[in-house]
């Protein structure tokens, strides 16, 4: 029987803990949630007993812990789908995980500019031209994607992949400030939007009653 459990922080805004999460819904994998809202007088106790530098999401595994969303999206690919969170094919995995680690580190104009706010829809959003730069980079990972390894099925390599759990956050975002996409991208993002499971976190998101200053500033 497994006995995972992991932890999130607001759904509304915490675009980290929905990777982990929600690549376990896709696959089916039972887990315990615990959520802790961020950014509170008592989210440090909360988190302190973890060794996550008070961040989330964390993944406990038995007394075994992971934290970091990347290193927790491997940990339950090796661990519980027998590495099928990557494509199999050596090169699609390698693309993946390369637009993975990408997404890992990079795109801070995207993620200072359009916070992940899953309660509001914003619009005539004014971008710099790094994060124009940034956003038009995520389109043609995304068309590469699609075209080079995605023919055999609906998701960035065909199957779904650590790679969309990676992506489904800018998914999201760009939802939210109205990003305009279109055609393969387009329908990438329709295709995500309709996942059950992330109609679930958006709801749940847009019913919590916290309110983070970083996630409401909307450019």
């Amino acid at each position: 029987m497994l006995n995972l459990t992991l932890i999130i922080g607001n759904k509304n805004y915490s675009s980290w803990s929905l990777r982990p999460w929600i690549l376990l819904k896709h696959f089916q994998i039972p887990f315990t949630e615990k959520r802790v809202a961020l950014f509170t007088e008592t989210t440090a106790k909360a988190l302190s007993a973890y060794n996550s530098n008070y961040k989330v999401p964390i993944l406990k595994d038995g007394d075994f812990v992971v934290w970091d969303s990347l290193a927790i999206l491997e940990y339950i690919s090796e661990t519980y789908l027998d590495g099928k969170g990557w494509p199999n094919e050596q090169h699609a995995r390698s693309f993946a995980r390369s637009v993975s680690a990408e997404m890992h580190s990079g795109f801070t104009h995207v993620r200072s500019e359009l916070p992940m706010n899953c309660r509001k829809k914003f619009e005539h959003i004014q971008l710099s031209d790094a994060a124009e730069r940034e956003v038009e980079r995520i389109k043609t990972l995304w068309r590469q994607c699609r075209s080079q390894f995605g023919q055999n099925g609906q998701w960035l390599f065909g199957e779904y992949s650590i790679a969309d759990a990676m992506f489904a956050p800018i998914s999201l975002r760009f939802e939210s400030y109205n990003i305009p996409l279109v055609d393969v991208e387009q329908a990438y993002l329709q295709n995500v939007l309709a996942q059950p499971s992330i109609i679930e976190w958006i709801t749940a998101g847009a019913a919590e009653k916290e309110i983070i200053a970083q996630g409401e500033v909307g450019v």
